[in-house]
Parts: structure tokens; sequence; C-alpha cells
């Protein structure tokens, strides 16, 4: 563990590097994203070595999602490498003003976009993550603290290396990461206290993690929530494209929070949707936990049981789903407010104007209509990455990619008024 002077030094140090970084320009800034990304390409087989390391220590009874979760390959590595281009080639949102005017004094007031400052992020896993986060947070001119669990150490520490490297070629000799490697949480809880060093915290992982979050921090927290995201299929939908859009929200990466947990279907189009369904996913080996009017259309197959009161609350991660028959759109808004977790809902329908009446009337931080709600991702909607997708309604709601990694400030320019 660290001592308590080694780790104040590396604190100090960030809040030191992050004044220089909030003057670095943006061409600097994309110098050394693309020299990571070549870094990156060039070491993936040194990557994903470190990263087989931690997959094989994972106990036996992991699940298929975790490890999923956790899992790099040639395909995924690339993919960090694509996005941390994507994010080079953003338009660097550091200066940009959003109103100016001049009042009747004379005194010149604009409001620009401003980094939040040393951000501390603690995410669960995925290792992907880490790239992610640090691109977005330094092209915005955000210091980071990045802690991911230590289950990828291995990976992670390879990673920090490259980054390390890659900061070092560019010329950028200041703090701008520091990739905290001792998991002991008791780190953790005692970061979550510095609101005087630390501006923001972002937690981005299960339920357990974001309570600890919420219950220690005593700074601001960005809250990447729970995703027990819903799709609605309405009486009047095209039952082929919903079926192609619940499986591929179902099934495509069960264990990430944008992938779907219940599906609710429209009484009168469930005898043929839900046959379907359970047709299209049957080589996944989904199981089902249903309501009993679903169980009656299903009763001779297998993989399906009566769902309990929690299963509709619960965020398998997993090649599980619940299914529900509602009698009208009221009745699924109604299930989906009661049950739902503001992350991603999705409607399939014909008709436009029901569609705007889901979109209108569910509180959610995407709305779907007729599309899979796997698109809920920073990358997927142009932001390069994200640091997380926001369930909370202050400051940024959605993927959290630049711009929400800024605040407007107030720049003022007088000649000698006085009030």
């Amino acid at each position: 563990m660290k001592t308590n002077s080694e780790m104040e030094q590396a604190l100090v140090s960030l809040r030191q590097g992050n004044r220089q970084l909030r003057g670095l320009s943006a061409a600097r800034k994309n110098k050394t994203l693309i020299k990571l990304a070549e870094i990156i390409e060039s070491e993936a087989p040194t990557i994903l070595s470190a990263n087989l390391i931690d997959l094989k220590q994972l106990p036996k009874d992991t699940t298929a999602a975790f490890r999923d979760r956790l899992a790099l390959d040639q395909d995924r590595v690339l993919a960090m490498v694509q996005s941390l281009r994507e994010v080079a080639n953003l338009t660097d949102p550091v200066g940009e003003v959003i109103d100016e005017k001049t009042l009747s004094n004379n005194l010149r007031l604009k409001r620009v976009r401003s980094p939040l400052g040393l951000i501390f992020m603690i995410f669960e896993s995925r290792p992907n993550v880490i790239l992610e986060a640090f691109s977005l947070a330094f092209k915005s001119g955000n210091s980071i603290i990045l802690r991911g669990g230590s289950d990828s150490g291995a990976t992670s520490k390879v990673i920090y290396g490259l980054m390390a490297n890659a900061l070092s070629e560019s010329g950028v000799e200041f703090s701008v990461f520091y990739g905290l490697q001792d998991y002991d949480r008791g780190i953790v809880e005692n970061l979550l206290k510095r609101k005087n060093l630390i501006d923001v915290v972002v937690p981005r992982g299960g339920e357990k993690l974001i309570d600890f979050v919420q219950s220690h921090a005593l700074m601001p927290i960005i809250k990447n929530d729970r995703g027990l995201c819903h799709t609605y299929v309405d009486e009047d939908a095209d039952l082929e494209m919903a079926v192609r859009i619940v499986a591929n929200a179902k099934t495509q990466r069960p264990g990430v929070c944008n992938a779907l947990e219940t599906v609710l279907v429209h009484q009168n189009c469930a005898k043929d949707f839900i046959p379907k369904l359970y047709q299209a996913t049957e080589s996944v080996k989904l199981t089902w936990r249903v309501d009993q009017a679903s169980l009656s259309i299903l009763k001779n197959e297998s993989r399906v049981q009566l769902a309990s009161p929690a299963d509709w609350d619960t965020e398998y991660l997993d090649l599980i789903m619940n299914c529900r028959i509602v009698s009208n759109l009221d009745s699924a808004i109604e299930h989906i407010e009661r049950h739902g977790s503001k992350h991603s809902e999705a409607i399939v329908t014909s008709s436009e104007k029901k569609a705007r009446n889901f979109q209108n009337e569910v509180d959610a931080a995407a709305v779907y209509w007729n599309a899979s709600t796997r698109f809920t991702d920073g990358f997927e909607f142009g932001l390069g990455g994200e640091l997380g997708i926001s369930t909370q309604k202050i400051h940024v709601r959605g993927p959290v990619g630049l711009r929400e990694l800024t605040t407007p400030r107030w720049i003022i320019d007088g000649d000698g008024q006085v009030r």
C-alpha cells in the first residue's frame, strides 16, 4: 500500500499538472492521443498476453458475462485504438464560447467551457474503460485518477505503462493521470473524502459500487447507475423487426448496462411475437422469466419459469430475460416507471404518435423508437467514447463525452468599471 505521503504527493502532482494541462493546446493534446493510439496498436500482443493472465486467474464459477466484460481480443484492442483516434479528431470543447454579451456599463461577458478539474474514476472489470476515460479527460483538460478492479490488474498495469510512454514521447512531462493499482478499499474511501483536491468522482459499475461511493463521497458525483432497460413491442409493430431489435438488445452482449432486461409485449400480438422471439434466441440458450400470461404461451418450452416479484427489478447482465404481457401503451409505461433505472428504454411500433408519446412520457436518459438499446454508448453516439452513461439529471444525462466533462464559467472584461 502506498504511504499517506506518497499518495498525497500523487494528488498534489495531479493538481499541479492540471494547471498546465488547462493551457495545453488542442494540437498537442491530439498529437498525444494519436501517439497513444499508435503505441496501443503496436503493443496489442503485450496487452492481450496480460489480459490472458487476468482471465486465467478468474474463479471457475465466474459468469460468462463477467468474463466477457474483462476479456480483450484483437478486435476490442483495435476498437480502443479507433476510439483514441476518434477523440483526437473531435473538436476540443475547452474555451468554446457558449454565450456572450455586453452590458450597458460596457462590461463584456462571455460564458466559456472549462475543464472540471481532477476526476476520480472508479470502474469494474472492463480494461478498455482506462483508455476511454483517459482520452476524454485529457482532451477536455482534466487530470484523472483511474481505479479499476483487481481482476483486471495485469491488463491495467500494461496499459498504464503504455500511456506513460505516450505522454513522455509527446513531451507531456507533467502529471495528468494516476493509475491506482493498490486495490485496498480503504484507499478509495480516503480519496472520496478529499474534496479539497478531487473535483468530481465518477463510479462506473454495479449497485454496490454506486452505493459505496454515494455513502462516502464528499465531492460531486457523476453517477453511472445500473441499466435495467426495457423494450415495449406494441400491437402494430413489425414483428420481424421487433424480434431483431429485442434479440440484439438482449443477446448481442448481455453483460453491459445498455443490454435489455425486460421485454413488454402488447396482448394483441403476444401469441405471435413471443414464440418467434423464443425461437430466435434458442441458439444462445436464453433463460426466460415470465408472467402468467406469457407462461401460458411458452408452457411447452424449456428454459422458461414464472418470474418472482424481485425479477422485474433485477439487472441480470446475463442471458436471462424477463417477459410480461401488457394491455396497452400506458400499462407498458407504468411498468417502466415502476421498475426502470432511467437508463435506456425502447418502443417498437409503426405509429409515430405512440412512439412520440412513449418518448415524451418515459423518464430515461435515452429513449428509442424502432431501435436497440445497445446504441446507448459514447462511441456509437459519435462522442469518441464515454466515461459512463449518467442516469442522473443534473449536469449531464446519458453518455458522458468531452463536452460533458466541461462546465461553463464566466469570463468578464472591463475598463475600470466599479459598482
